[in-house]
């Protein structure tokens, strides 16, 4: 344990069940509970996949050429490879369909659950004057949702020592005696030399150890310091706690939520409409693995739920080379305790980048990161497979791309895209009906957190349409990640603005 923990706290008081929450939110509870009301009757639909699969069918019975080209066989094997991935997340649709109906039964009537245990929300940041007004925003809805269902909670707002905006949130500390602030000293250095977030994480870890909190009755939420909770997130967090309180030998240790970006905290409305993925990918293909019992697809980093006693035993001292611990932490996890993760219905709300480049450096970190836990021998390989498929799924998309295609044709002088057989041509409209639903349900789910609840009427067109342009979007950052990773680049935890 480090010698340095004097002076690293502030707002040591005694924490109160009741938050002083009128004085620190100007929530319009009519609002709230609109937005609660709509989140409780949504699920996932089947639909766009069931009309893309059609369509995508019938239109390849007029362009599929008998016989292939000179692009055939790369097409033939690069335009079938997602089908696990794809297959995996049909199975989340099914799962998260059945798991919100299961939970709406279960807690019929029961009202607002409240939770025995100890909640402690973690919130590590960098502490600039551009992410202070999204950290406020995030840290304001953490006492106003979460102080009932939870009346033992603690939110940790962690900073590196030193850092610009430390003024401020020493303010916003002041606002609630739930909010703690813990300080990161510059000397502070883990046993494996882990940097960025996940020095951090470990130095908050290691705080928790020493004040006796790495108990079995003690949950750690991780939240980045752009993204706020709900309603519907406490009320989720709170009932699959309970559940787990009677699970007896069955109990869950981890779990995960969906991410969403109201169209509110969109700074840029073209990096918005391309992050409709990211909700798609939590209602599905997490869905799929965390929800059922073993996260191999990995987690991220907000809305992360753990058990303080099994983090106590992971921690997230994974070394310099560590630009994704939340997947790290994953993998990890999944090798001592198969079986023991969930997934429930609950949201937290953040938002997308705020420019194109933006975009492209958190994607070229994820990518840049996930290459390199990929190659890492001292993880199971069999917890790596999974992980390595979807990466090279995503590094090769560049080439996977309509677009690209169509112009490698026209420079080969050969458009033609026919598969070597016609067999693979479910696979092919399968996987791209499943692309189609990503981004179809990804924007519903974003526009139904937003404040009228609903799409604009251009909206869902221009998501369809715009597919080939977010692929690339997606893709070249991911081979570009890649591509640093083999050279041996070193790496850098590039933190983007955060929009308000």
């Amino acid at each position: 344990m480090p010698a340095d923990w004097d002076a690293s706290l502030e707002g040591r008081e005694e924490l109160s069940a009741e938050a002083p929450r009128a004085t620190i939110t100007s929530l319009n509870r009519g609002q709230t509970s609109a937005l609660h009301r709509r989140l409780d009757r949504w699920e996932p639909t089947y639909l766009p996949i069931a009309f893309g699969y059609l369509g995508i069918v019938v239109t390849d019975r007029f362009f599929v050429d008998p016989v292939a080209g000179v692009l055939g066989w790369p097409l033939t094997i690069l335009w079938s490879w997602q089908i696990l991935n794809t297959l995996s997340g049909m199975f989340g649709i099914r799962r998260t369909r059945k798991a919100l109906r299961e939970s709406a039964a279960r807690w019929s009537g029961r009202g607002m659950p409240r939770c025995r245990d100890f909640l402690i929300v973690v919130i590590p940041t960098i502490g600039r004057h551009d992410v202070y007004p999204a950290l406020e925003r995030s840290v304001l809805s953490y006492v106003a949702h979460l102080s009932e269902p939870f009346p033992y909670l603690r939110i940790d707002i962690v900073v590196e020592e030193g850092c610009e905006a430390r003024r401020q949130i020493s303010m916003l500390a002041a606002q609630s005696p739930q909010i703690r602030l813990v300080t990161v000293p510059k000397r502070y250095r883990t046993v494996n030399g882990t940097k960025f977030k996940a020095r951090a994480a470990h130095y908050s870890h290691e705080l928790r150890i020493r004040e006796h909190e790495d108990r079995d009755d003690v949950w750690v939420l991780h939240m980045d310091d752009d993204t706020g909770v709900g309603p519907d997130t406490a009320v989720a967090m709170a009932r699959f706690i309970e559940e787990q309180r009677q699970a007896d030998g069955d109990a869950k240790h981890l779990a995960q939520g969906i991410l969403t970006y109201p169209r509110e905290y969109a700074v840029n409305r073209f990096t918005w409409l391309a992050d409709s993925v990211r909700p798609a990918e939590d209602v599905g293909r997490f869905s799929a693995w965390t929800g059922s019992g073993t996260p191999r697809a990995g987690v991220h980093g907000e809305l992360l739920l753990v058990r303080a006693s099994i983090e106590a035993a992971i921690g997230w001292d994974f070394g310099p080379g560590s630009l994704v611990e939340d997947a790290q932490f994953a993998l990890i996890f999944s090798a001592r305790y198969k079986g023991r993760s969930g997934w429930f219905g609950g949201r937290s709300y953040g938002a997308s980048p705020a420019s194109l480049r933006d975009f492209f450096q958190q994607r070229q970190r994820w990518s840049w990161g996930l290459a390199g836990l990929v190659c890492n021998s001292s993880l199971q390989l069999r917890n790596r497979l999974l992980l390595g498929y979807s990466v090279m799924a995503w590094v090769v998309g560049p080439i996977q791309n309509v677009g690209v295609v169509m112009l490698l044709g026209v420079l080969l002088s050969d458009p033609n895209t026919s598969p070597v057989t016609v067999f693979v041509i479910p696979l092919w409209a399968l996987n791209m009906a499943y692309t189609i639903w990503m981004y179809w349900e990804g924007l519903r789910v974003n526009a139904c957190v937003s404040g009228d609840g609903r799409r604009r009427w251009w909206e869902p067109i221009a998501v369809i349409v715009l597919i080939p342009v977010f692929g690339l979007m997606e893709s070249v950052p991911g081979l570009c990640g890649f591509v640093k990773f083999l050279r041996g680049v070193e790496n850098r935890f590039m933190v983007i603005a955060k929009p308000s």
